[in-house]
């Protein structure tokens, strides 16, 4: 008989949209696998809803704060319903980009020099001489990331007004110019890397992740084939430094600019990483010769308790 997956997808966070379109193609290509599949949108009463449907495995799908930080995974610990992806520990380590930094700087990964500032002190006077980054300390999906240029002379006024919503606290990075690039991780291999780049604009922000043609994927990276292996070992060190599990995927930023530092920095570990058409680790599956039938298979009967 075959197994019962629970899709978890939607919730409450900032990130519903991007959730939705992650479960939907998740559940439909599980359906094309041969799973029977619900498709669980997260409220209040999951605890209720799951212990009366008893799947055989959880699909997390979610993203954002409560399916990415480490608390969905708490209760499916506690219910004893087997899941994907990052257990309670990783998943709200990899979350806090800053407690996430300590742990990766502990095993001799280079990541951003940062300092945590409350909103209203960021709005007043600036936090890093410019350029630098301001993101929330604990959002996926560029949600909230604000860069500051080199000249501005006011820092971001948002930062000080009731439409953030992002809390109290926000993390201040240099900017660091050059690439952006991406590797994913699957259980103990790394994947391709992927070179992104926005349609349009010059970051890769929420638009660009989730819109058709809002970004380009150069898969593989065009890069130094030593600098293209640094990449993804620095993104399996990095996964196995946060005890990551299932899937994984490392941001980083190369500075190959002329005169430039050459630095090539962890930004951060998604341990939820999109799972859309337009998503990088279906691609660096694909490209890996995976399905994306076969991928989301992959992650089903990877699942477990004590993650």
């Amino acid at each position: 008989m075959s197994k019962h997956v629970a899709v978890l997808l939607g919730g409450t966070s900032a990130e519903r949209e991007v959730s939705l379109n992650s479960g939907k193609a998740c559940a439909d290509a599980l359906e094309g696998e041969g799973y029977r599949v619900t498709r669980v949108d997260v409220g209040p009463d999951i605890a209720t809803v799951l212990t009366a449907l008893r799947p055989d495995v959880a699909f997390n799908a979610l993203h954002g704060p409560d399916g990415e930080d480490g608390k969905i995974q708490g209760l499916l610990e506690i219910l004893k319903i087997p899941y994907t992806h990052s257990g309670v520990l990783a998943s709200s380590l990899a979350m806090n980009k800053e407690r996430a930094k300590t742990a990766m700087r502990a095993a001799g990964i280079d990541v951003p020099e940062s300092r945590i500032v409350n909103r209203h002190e960021a709005a007043r006077t600036h936090a890093l001489p410019p350029p630098y980054v301001v993101k929330p300390i604990a959002e996926g999906s560029s949600m909230g990331v604000i860069i500051v240029r080199d000249g501005r002379s006011h820092p971001p006024q948002i930062l000080g007004s009731d439409a953030w919503t992002y809390g109290e606290q926000v993390l201040a990075e240099p900017y660091i110019a050059g690439r952006e690039l991406t590797c994913g991780v699957m259980g103990d291999k790394a994947l391709g890397v992927i070179e992104v780049k926005a349609a349009t604009g010059d970051w890769y922000d929420y638009d660009a992740k989730y819109a058709p043609g809002g970004s380009v994927h150069v898969l593989p990276a065009e890069l130094k084939p030593n600098v293209y292996q640094r990449v993804q070992e620095l993104s399996l060190t990095a996964h196995q430094a946060l005890g990551c599990r299932g899937v994984s995927r490392a941001d980083l930023r190369f500075d190959d600019t002329p005169g430039g530092t050459g630095r090539l920095v962890v930004l951060e570990v998604n341990t939820q990483p999109g799972m859309t058409q337009t998503s990088l680790v279906p691609d660096m599956a694909a490209h890996a010769g995976l399905s994306f039938g076969e991928l989301v298979r992959w992650m089903v009967e990877d699942a477990s308790l004590n993650r």
